[in-house]
């Protein structure tokens, strides 16, 4: 069996987003959306201990053990960076690899619409990425990072877990922080970048009440808040946040909201049926009068009239924006109907062999 580096090289070679490493089972990479395994040599204790400890400082290994999770980052070399996880499960450990590019991409090049540049300007408010595990979540945001430390002289603070792409000052300064290491939660790092002369703060991820809420105040109180949740559009973006809020707080909760959100860019990542690998797909909103009396009086279901009015502020609504690639020739008729919110407006664009797939999900909507 092949040393970890051995593995990971072979990942970087393949084009591969992830390896998973599982006790009983043979190493795999996910390709393209896709988890295919590398080999048939299944993974026994003596061979997987062995390759995780390889990269684990002993006293992390000892959490992990004892904790049964552990999240860490690791590099191979000047071009290889990983985001590691290490679990238990029921047939021993595992581990998931992420790699992370150690050059940060731009926004043109990851194909993300030029709107998304104008949050960069802002001097305050809250500025949401969102999507599921995987959507290239991370990387979208790096890349607005990078562009607000290549044009605008900030400070900005990144509260990560683990830090993943790693920035160097350019115009800005910029101090990574990683939870636990440098600061033991989300909303420590947070409560903290109120006093350390911060203009812009990227929280990593929005996953408590504490840290949803002092988002929101750093926001209101005229810091520029990037965050990223696990939602799939702007309408759940929006009834997320407030849903996290006892009932006597969500009318208060609105308010801050609706004063405080400038814009919410919701990714996924479709196959590319033209090039291979995978192209983002983005729902934008951008925050208007509307958006915030429509977030005041909690009518969310109203910001999909918003979306697709606001055209010409540079908004677009998931399944239009899916549409568009698939026009473009980007992406197959099949692929955005798996992606799509609205199923039927693309059902009838299925291949025959693909309509059985239609059928059963029409029978959901």
């Amino acid at each position: 069996m092949a040393d970890i580096d051995q593995l990971f090289q072979m990942l970087v070679d393949q084009g591969a987003s992830d390896l998973h490493l599982s006790q009983g089972s043979p190493p795999k990479l996910r390709l393209h959306g896709n988890i295919v395994p590398i080999s048939e040599d299944i993974l026994t204790e003596d061979i997987i201990v062995p390759m995780l400890t390889e990269i684990c400082e002993p006293a992390a290994w000892e959490k992990f053990m004892k904790r049964g999770d552990l999240d860490f980052a690791y590099e191979m070399d000047e071009e290889s960076r990983f985001r590691c996880n290490y679990l238990k499960q029921s047939h021993g450990i595992a581990a998931v690899f992420r790699l992370i590019p150690t050059k940060i991409a731009t926004l043109e090049q990851l194909g993300i619409p030029s709107v998304v540049k104008e949050f960069g300007h802002l001097r305050s408010g809250l500025v949401l990425v969102t999507g599921p595990t995987g959507s290239g979540k991370s990387t979208t945001l790096a890349a607005l990072i990078d562009y607000v430390n290549s044009n605008f002289s900030r400070h900005i603070i990144t509260v990560e877990e683990p830090i993943e792409f790693v920035h160097s000052n350019k115009k800005s300064i910029i101090t990574q922080r990683e939870v636990p290491i440098q600061t033991p939660t989300f909303a420590d790092g947070l409560r903290a970048t109120l006093r350390e002369d911060a203009d812009i703060v990227l929280v990593g991820e929005m996953r408590d009440l504490e840290t949803i809420s002092l988002a929101l105040t750093a926001a209101e109180t005229g810091l520029l808040v990037f965050g990223t949740l696990h939602t799939n559009n702007a309408r759940k973006t929006v009834d997320r946040i407030i849903d996290v809020f006892p009932s006597d707080q969500q009318s208060q909760v609105r308010t801050m909201l609706a004063a405080s959100l400038q814009g919410v860019v919701a990714q996924l990542l479709c196959k590319r049926c033209d090039n291979g690998g995978r192209c983002a797909v983005n729902e934008i909103l951008v925050s208007t009068p509307a958006v915030g009396a429509i977030i005041r009086e909690g009518a969310t279901q109203k910001l999909y009239d918003v979306i697709t009015g606001g055209k010409g502020r540079g908004m677009i609504f998931m399944d239009e924006a899916i549409n568009e690639k698939l026009q473009a020739g980007m992406i197959s008729a099949k692929e955005a109907y798996m992606k799509a919110i609205d199923k039927n407006r693309f059902k009838d664009l299925l291949e025959p062999e693909d309509s059985a797939l239609g059928n059963a999900s029409g029978a959901e909507l």
